[in-house]
């Protein structure tokens, strides 16, 4: 039997052999990530070709030029282990399809971000990068003298350095006594500290203080090799700040925003759209409006793309509803993100955490997308799939 097995492998290495590596390339790289990693399973030969790393460098390229979004769904509920989920866009253009299909089981820890594939976690003690499909993870160091302070945590990647780093926003607060205990409600942000963390580095390196607030999640968008945030200044001042992380030189900068932002909120989500620096704001109404940075950097080139009315999805439950509205009457749309641009120009939205809809610009119509063993309470995020085996670089 292993004669037989020795055989069959030596006969599939000899006709990779023979082809020509563009062509192996050519087919192997436009293949889904689920394929090539069962096509592990065939012989030692194909391992180590999925392994390679122009392979996965080539393979990640092909993905991300797709123009069809793929996202990584996470339970939130304790008692389902966190579970994670994927979605993929791919057929929906064509054939009207949307790939939902359970992962394997990781570990039971918090997703956090998405960046080239991997996905940056964390549990009560420890942050964690790991790639679901190949379940490969890297366990990071500890940030050390820093006990169960409020954080917040982005993770990115600098093409021009091919370095991965993840971003920690450590809040020390003033904490007030109450009764003989600690109140975290009462506390008072006294000053947060950043920390970066170089992907390999054995330690975190303390690179100053940050002068916004960043406590409550707020999504994040990578564009030019920066992170970017909408914040607010930390004397309470209601105007939204929109801020950029260099991931090379590791400086903070504010942006500017255009005209229709004044003292007001306006910007309340930031998302990348086809490449480009975009951003949910709205004013005195319900409409959601969508405004694109064509020319990054230029406050002039920020354009109002499209507007969203308002919508209520009707499976949200009546539970649902009074979060709705309670979210709407403190900060009106909060409760709607948008996700991406599909290939046929409508637009993925979110509501609550709860439902995927699809909103037609056009007609002005929505579509919810509903899909079996899909959580009642999730967290999404925008994730490509790949083979990226955290060690190895992808551009």
């Amino acid at each position: 039997m292993s004669k037989l097995v020795k055989t069959s492998e030596q006969q599939t290495s000899n006709i990779m052999e023979k082809l020509p590596q563009e062509i192996i390339l050519g087919i192997l790289s436009r293949l889904p990530s689920t394929s090539l990693l069962q096509s592990m399973l065939v012989c030692r030969a194909w391992r180590r070709l999925i392994r390679d790393p122009l392979l996965v460098a080539t393979h990640f390229s092909h993905m991300a030029e797709k123009d069809s979004p793929s996202f990584i769904f996470q339970s939130n509920r304790p008692s389902s282990s966190y579970q994670l989920f994927f979605i993929d866009f791919s057929d929906f253009h064509s054939q009207g399809k949307v790939m939902f299909k359970k992962l394997p089981h990781l570990m039971s820890i918090y997703l956090l971000d998405s960046c080239n594939g991997l996905l940056c976690m964390r549990d009560a003690r420890w942050i964690y990068i790991c790639n679901p499909f190949t379940r490969v993870y890297l366990q990071l160091p500890k940030l050390v003298n820093y006990p169960a302070q409020v954080g917040h945590i982005a993770f990115g990647f600098h093409q021009t350095t091919k370095q991965y780093k993840v971003i920690q926003v450590v809040y020390l607060r003033q904490q007030v006594l109450l009764g003989g205990r600690i109140n975290v409600a009462t506390s008072t942000l006294v000053q947060s500290q950043v920390h970066v963390l170089t992907i390999g580095d054995p330690s975190w390196r303390h690179i100053g203080t940050l002068p916004y607030d960043l406590a409550r999640p707020i999504p994040k968008a990578l564009v030019n090799g920066r992170l970017h945030w909408l914040s607010k200044p930390n004397n309470d001042n209601t105007a939204s700040i929109l801020i950029s992380f260099d991931l090379e030189t590791e400086q903070f900068q504010e942006m500017a925003k255009p005209d229709c932002c004044g003292s007001n909120r306006c910007f309340h989500h930031l998302m990348v759209l086809r490449g480009f620096l975009s951003a949910g704001a709205y004013h005195d109404n319900d409409e959601l409006e969508v405004w694109v940075m064509k020319e990054y950097g230029i406050k002039e080139s920020w354009i109002k793309e499209f507007t969203i009315g308002n919508h209520l999805p009707p499976t949200l439950q009546q539970n649902d509803l009074l979060h709705f509205n309670m979210a709407k009457a403190r900060f009106p749309n909060s409760s709607v993100r948008v996700l991406c641009i599909l290939r046929n120009d409508e637009i993925l939205l979110e509501y609550l955490n709860r439902v995927v809809v699809v909103f037609d610009p056009r007609h002005g119509t929505f579509k919810e997308l509903t899909f079996d063993a899909m959580p009642h309470w999730y967290k999404l995020v925008v994730h490509v799939g790949s083979l990226n085996w955290i060690h190895i670089p992808v551009c």
